[in-house]
């Protein structure tokens, strides 16, 4: 079913964009069931809910609500405005999980209140922000110096005999992000485990507004380090898509190229992580480490830094690649493919590692699907989505990826799901080098008064950039990493499993920290 005839099935009226569809001025008294009715009744998964402050046009604030229509390649959005005085409406999330985070971080930023939400604490705010402190609302100047708040976060926990809390964080001992994770536990076994996140938050969306598409790329590239490439692609799609930008076919290719050897970099990193650090199978780790390392070499004699960052820029890339770095870029990423593939054998006829990875972390696909979990994680667990594939973008709409799905969703099938995908991503790689090369591969941006939508799948799964543009520069700019979506699968697939098997839960799902932590 595509968009229109969700229109016309639901009664429905909008206006279409290129991919798409939004319907505008929904009653906020309608809203809510209108939502709900598009995911129930024509199934369609909320790919993202953020709020706008439109006071300044008289209009209020907006919440606005993307659904995603893979089979046709649509976006479906449904838009409300509330008014200033009361900016109330219904929770989604007492019917649609997947919102449950995006209403809170609503609730914090702007000061718009979900009613009825099941979990109204605070998100990004936690104990140090003074209440009614809102900072993407339009007159909260970037430099506020906020007073010192002690607003109290209770923990959930529970209570019985032989039960005990174990706090884990929010300072680790490692060099990772800071992060506070509470057990509940009766012996090593985990009875429940909550996440706490939002210790760093570094007011990126409110640091955009005003700044030029120029000005405003490092700080999107800089979100997560280790995801530069993908973000700046989905920044640079909404802006293409905002002001109609056509990208040379060249550019396409090498967005195309960039982006895969950044999948291969970090599903190298993790295979290593998971296997060698949280098993004691050191090897893995060890070897896995030394592998990505050539790639970040690699990354640093095309590109000039380590991290697949300064290549995609709005419009297209930053400059052509010339024959050689081409062979070379071929030549190094399928040496440290097959190597790794050499590495995942020795690892997957390992009898003491894979018992440490078989049945740990398990994530349902009902589950998956409730809490509109992301990418790998989720195609590890059934959920047959991949943006590349449902929403083609760059060069994807010929260069076709296979899109492999496992059932089982434990820590082994996250695994060797990466083993295989890192496959599928050398064969884009060999097929992008091996293309002409010439071609123009950038396109002058002429920004305008418009709102554009970009979705990229990472490594990590969905990244989205929504931008409204105005009077020339950023009026409002929303970033949306996967890891915003899966951290809260902690409390779904930690539960049943011992202590020690915390760590390889958490890597196999290896999110961004400072990608939450806008």
């Amino acid at each position: 079913m595509n968009a229109q005839e969700i229109l016309q099935n639901g009664k429905l009226s909008g206006t279409t964009k290129g991919s798409i569809v939004t319907v505008e001025h929904v009653a906020p008294e309608a809203f809510t069931l209108l939502c709900n009715r598009l995911v129930s009744e024509f199934q369609l998964p909320l790919s993202l809910l953020y709020a706008t402050d439109d006071r300044k046009e008289g209009k209020g604030f907006g919440v606005h609500v993307l659904f995603s229509i893979d089979a046709s390649h649509e976006w479906l959005l449904v838009e409300t405005a509330l008014p200033e005085a009361n900016p109330v409406y219904e929770s989604l999330t007492k019917t649609i999980m997947a919102a449950h985070w995006y209403e809170r971080y609503a609730m914090d930023m702007f000061g718009i209140v979900a009613e009825g939400h099941p979990d109204a604490r605070r998100l990004v705010h936690h104990e140090n922000v003074p209440a009614n402190t809102h900072p993407l609302r339009k007159d909260f100047a970037w430099n506020t110096k906020m007073a010192h708040a002690n607003e109290p976060y209770p923990m959930h926990h529970i209570e019985g005999e032989g039960i005990f809390e174990i706090p884990v964080g929010p300072i680790h001992a490692g060099i990772i992000e800071p992060g506070h994770f509470r057990f509940n536990v009766a012996g090593e076994r985990i009875i429940t485990l909550e996440g706490k996140l939002f210790f760093t938050h570094k007011g990126v969306e409110k640091l955009l507004e005003g700044k030029t598409i120029e000005q405003a790329l490092p700080f999107i590239e800089r979100v997560s380090g280790d995801m530069s490439a993908s973000h700046a692609l989905a920044y640079a799609l909404a802006l293409e898509n905002a002001t109609q930008t056509s990208v040379p076919a060249r550019a396409q290719e090498l967005r195309v190229l960039v982006t895969e050897l950044e999948r291969i970099t970090m599903h190298i990193h993790d295979m290593g992580n998971m296997a060698g650090m949280g098993t004691g199978f050191t090897v893995m780790a060890a070897h896995g480490f030394r592998i990505k390392e050539k790639l970040m070499r690699l990354s640093e004699c095309v590109f000039g830094n380590r991290f697949w960052r300064g290549f995609i820029v709005p419009g297209g890339v930053a400059k052509s690649l010339t024959k050689e770095q081409l062979l070379d870029i071929e030549k190094t990423t399928k040496e440290v493919v097959d190597e790794m593939q050499d590495l995942f054998e020795l690892g997957r006829h390992s009898d003491g590692l894979r018992e440490r990875l078989e049945t740990t972390g398990l994530l349902s696909k009902e589950v998956a699907l409730a809490y509109g979990a992301l990418g790998l994680p989720a195609r590890a667990s059934g959920v047959d989505r991949d943006v590349r594939r449902d929403h083609p973008y760059a060069a994807y709409n010929t260069l076709k990826p296979t899109v492999i799905v496992f059932e089982k969703g434990d820590v082994f099938t996250r695994w060797k799901l990466r083993a295989r995908e890192m496959n599928e991503s050398m064969k884009l790689v060999e097929t992008v080098c091996a293309a002409k090369n010439d071609g123009a591969v950038r396109a002058e941006v002429h920004v305008k008064d418009a709102v554009g939508i970009g979705a990229v799948e990472s490594w990590r799964g969905e990244s989205l950039c929504v931008v409204y543009l105005k009077n020339g520069v950023i009026d409002r700019c929303v970033v949306r990493d996967p890891s915003f979506c899966n951290w809260a699968l902690f409390g779904e697939i930690g539960p049943g499993n011992i202590v020690p098997d915390f760590p390889l839960c958490n890597k196999s799902l290896n999110l961004s920290y400072s990608g939450t932590d806008l």
